[in-house]
């Protein structure tokens, strides 16, 4: 069954005085403030499109990898993902960087990384992103 997630975003004023709100629709768990600077500059306790695409990544490719590792017959005890999502000003999007280590009883690096690399490539969210340059750093704990 497909299922439907809802953020939302309310915006006042110009792009670069403006600043806006996100909502997590469906989940409730809040709101977060957005703004120009937040996005190209520093955060300064806001969020940004990057980072909000950085998180969905690094839950994605956890899932995906931790489902691919479990499906092989060596689950794994912990995983620890971060997603770097580079935005240039005027360019965008310039590429996203993968970061796991994983603790996986019963597996070699070289079975870790090859597992990795297949979430990389499957996770939905990978997908999503297929226009994006995509690279990982993948070892064991």
């Amino acid at each position: 069954m497909a299922t439907t997630r809802t953020a939302r975003t309310a915006w006042q004023g110009n792009l670069l005085d403006g600043t806006g709100e996100v909502t997590f629709a469906s989940s409730g768990i809040g709101e977060f403030p957005v703004s120009w600077p937040s996005r190209a500059e520093q955060a300064n306790g806001k969020t940004s499109p990057e980072e909000l695409i950085a998180g969905a990544h690094s839950a994605c490719f956890s899932m995906a990898l931790s489902h691919g590792l479990a499906g092989a017959g060596t689950p794994p005890t912990r995983l620890d993902t971060q997603a770097d999502v580079t935005f240039q000003p005027g360019t965008g999007i310039t590429g996203i960087h993968l970061t796991v280590t994983g603790e996986v009883p019963g597996l070699d690096e070289a079975g870790f990384q090859k597992a990795a690399e297949d979430a990389k490539a499957n996770c939905p969210v990978s997908q999503a992103l297929s226009g994006t340059t995509i690279t990982l750093s993948a070892k064991l704990a």
